[in-house]
């Protein structure tokens, strides 16, 4: 099966009908984060903030990122730590280790949505 167009053959690699084909886990600790099946993959652009371990840190930098693992409802997470609500955005981190954002929670929607460069398939 080749990729639909815009998608690389990393992401691919990792991909089964649509949805996270492995579990994802912490960059930075064992922690999973989401089972198999769960996440669908988007491409849309939003920008987080730079990964930080510090709960209360105000951090200026922020990184354009594209590819998401998409999550309809918050139970499905393992271990995933949600902020508090900042500029209209609650932020998900690893709820062990607290690095973070690896991800966003759409206060609208419900979805939540975690970075695919922020996260490892295993």
């Amino acid at each position: 099966m080749t990729a639909p167009a815009g998608i690389s053959p990393e992401i691919e690699a990792v991909l089964e009908n649509g949805l996270n084909k492995t579990a994802l886990t912490c960059l930075h600790c064992p922690s999973r984060i989401l089972n198999p099946s769960v996440g669908t993959f988007v491409q849309q652009e939003f920008a987080l903030p730079a990964m930080t371990k510090q709960k209360n840190q105000i951090i200026d930098e922020k990184h354009e990122l594209r590819e998401f693992w998409k999550v309809k409802d918050m139970f499905q997470f393992e271990n995933v730590g949600f902020s508090n609500t900042v500029d209209g955005v609650k932020y998900l981190t690893c709820a062990d280790c607290e690095m973070g954002p690896i991800g966003w929670h759409d206060l609208v929607t419900k979805e939540n949505f975690i970075a695919v460069s922020r996260v490892r398939n295993s």
